[in-house]
């Protein structure tokens, strides 16, 4: 009887070390993954850091910044899966027969969820092939803003009102980049029919002209205002369409500063700035040859 209970009592305290040193394995795993995920991100981070220090071009930093997020989540991803097959191995779990399986469950998985392994494709060439980078404006199908995280899954967009969009990589057919190199503010400007176009096209150079020379606006525009000329007869006005190449997202600012400083200047030269008019008829005789209402007539009724 007594020799009965020392065995169960040895078997006991052998399984129960068995399970203390299987759990205190498998807790080792855990924090060890834990720990390398964060020295890897960490390390990935710094390696951005110092080769974005010694680019002199924005461009290559801004891309280098999107590589680096997807490397930090791919190494996540990658010591995440081994670490947990590692802890399965340590439970007894076989991890032979479930990589056979996954095998199968995943081309399953992949008819089924056909469009998510599309948005990781996608987003895979949209990344090797650098067309969206953080802090790009972009537009994308219906979906426009500013490039705040791209990932293999999705883009995530801000617009000017500071709304948040989430587009699939599988959705995109089509990028729009706005700022991609260079970028050029282009102006509509419309002026009355009896102006001198000449001489407006010379005061908007004029104004073009004092902008480049403001400390606050040299080193955002790159060339001189390029003068299309006349770009068509509205109802109202006659169109001079001009554009500006600036730095990249400097666009908006030069606009606005060169259209606010333009109304100045066309108030000072007396360049009037029309506004859509008509003009009434009482109706048509015969032979289409009625007057016009006079201005006062309109006045007095």
């Amino acid at each position: 009887m007594n020799d009965n209970l020392i065995e169960i009592a040895t078997r006991w305290w052998v399984s129960m070390g068995s399970a203390a040193t299987t759990l205190l394995r498998v807790t080792l795993i855990i924090v060890a993954a834990w720990v390398l995920i964060a020295v890897l991100q960490r390390a990935i981070r710094t390696l951005r850091e110092r080769i974005a220090s010694r680019m002199d071009d924005r461009e290559s930093a801004k891309r280098a910044e999107t590589l680096g997020r997807v490397f930090r989540y791919l190494a996540s991803v990658v010591v995440s899966l081994i670490a947990m097959m590692l802890v399965l191995a340590e439970l007894g779990v076989s991890v032979a027969p479930i990589l056979g399986a996954a095998g199968v469950v995943g081309l399953a998985i992949g008819f089924g969820a056909q469009s998510l392994v599309k948005d990781f494709f996608t987003g895979f060439f949209i990344l090797l092939e650098n067309q969206i980078r953080q802090g790009d404006v972009v537009k994308l199908g219906d979906h426009a803003g500013m490039v705040e995280v791209v990932t293999l899954r999705y883009v995530q967009l801000r617009d000017y009102d500071g709304n948040v969009h989430y587009v699939p990589n599988g959705h995109i057919s089509t990028v729009i980049n706005m700022t991609r190199g260079f970028s050029n503010a282009v102006m509509d400007i419309g002026v009355a029919y009896r102006e001198n176009v000449d001489e407006v096209m010379a005061v908007m150079q004029s104004v073009a002209a004092e902008l480049r020379k403001d400390p606050a606006f040299q080193l955002k525009i790159m060339a001189d205002l390029e003068m299309a000329g006349v770009n068509s007869w509205a109802d109202s006005a006659v169109i001079i369409r001009c554009r500006f190449r600036t730095l990249p997202l400097e666009q908006w600012g030069v606009k606005r500063e060169y259209l606010r400083r333009l109304k100045a200047a066309f108030d000072e030269h007396g360049i009037e700035i029309p506004y859509p008019h008509m003009t009434v008829y009482a109706g048509q005789d015969r032979q289409g040859k009625a007057p016009a209402f006079p201005l006062q007539q309109l006045a007095t009724d």
